[in-house]
């Protein structure tokens, strides 16, 4: 299929079936964080993903991938990165398998309706300040700052999509996990899974991975921590086989 790439864009490998995908150097790339995501989330046969805040729609092409799923839903409110998504899922002969939607988050129980979804995946904005916020409209602050939709809003709107029993897969920072785990109570999004990320054996965890069950009762798995570089520079090997080198 011919697909048109603008100038101020590039075409990058996934190192997936071949697949490529579109990002525009000026706005948000995907990170590590979404690649993350998409190795920890599990769809299977049959059934039906939705991702909240696809950006360029990185996650689902990359679940297309990885999983058997039936059909994946990107829904992104930013008119520009949305048809990125779309001209990606374009070039990669995946209009069948995955739909684009441009839309609000905050929106989307309405616009998808109650228990559409078996499987919700979300990579949202982490930061609630806005120190460096020069402009609220900048693609890549919308992305990073909760601007246009906060933690709250990306829980409501799951509880209401999500199906009875229907899995909700979430990438965040841990400095939030307190509130994160509290608030997927309060919208009976149970926890039941989750698995902190570190960039080095020694330091910190920068990421935590998480998967909540809609309706599920009250147990949660903590995983064995993801160390992501052996050494400066260099990835450990669950990083490479994640990303598929």
């Amino acid at each position: 299929m011919e697909v048109t790439i603008h100038s101020s864009e590039r075409l990058d490998e996934l190192h997936r079936n071949g697949y490529k995908i579109i990002q525009d150097r000026g706005r948000f790339c995907f990170g590590m964080d979404a690649v993350l995501l998409s190795g920890f989330a599990r769809v299977k046969p049959g059934e039906r993903a939705l991702d909240l805040g696809t950006g360029t729609g990185i996650i689902p092409i990359l679940l297309e991938a990885k999983t058997k799923g039936e059909h994946f839903t990107g829904l992104e409110i930013q008119p520009e990165s949305a048809d990125m998504a779309a001209r990606s899922v374009a070039i990669n002969d995946l209009t069948d398998k995955i739909d684009i939607v441009t839309g609000d988050i905050r929106d989307a129980s309405e616009r998808f309706g109650a228990s559409s979804f078996d499987v919700i995946t979300t990579n949202p904005p982490y930061m609630i300040g806005r120190h460096g916020l020069r402009n609220d409209e900048d693609a890549k602050a919308i992305a990073r700052h909760e601007i246009l939709c906060t933690l709250d809003d990306v829980l409501r709107e799951s509880a209401k999509i999500l199906r009875p029993g229907g899995r909700f897969y979430m990438v965040h920072r841990p400095f939030r996990l307190a509130e994160i785990l509290s608030k997927m109570v309060e919208y009976r999004i149970e926890p039941k899974r989750m698995r902190l990320v570190y960039p080095f054996v020694d330091k910190e965890p920068n990421m935590v991975l998480i998967e909540g069950l809609r309706g599920g009762k009250s147990r949660m798995t903590v995983e064995k921590p993801l160390i992501v570089y052996r050494d400066p520079g260099v990835y450990t090997d669950e990083i490479y086989d994640i990303y598929g080198y």
